[in-house]
């Protein structure tokens, strides 16, 4: 998942995907937790589009009030 990608989608689309990714951080920790995690590079990268998520998501809230 890139920006570019991310800057199309309207706001209630990015909060439905940050809802997912959020879902998906924490099966991740409960299986580092557990010791069944397959791939834990998964877990850095999910960090990292939640946190390109909320990224965009910010910017497009400070456009709309700059409006």
């Amino acid at each position: 998942m890139n920006a570019t990608e991310l800057r199309d989608k309207t706001p209630d689309q990015l909060r439905e995907d940050l809802v997912n990714l959020k879902k998906e951080q924490f099966n991740l920790r409960f299986q580092a937790a557990t010791g069944a995690l397959e791939n834990p590079a998964r877990m850095k990268v999910v960090r990292r589009d939640v946190a390109r998520v909320m990224t965009i998501l910010n910017q497009k809230a400070a456009e709309a009030a700059g409006e």
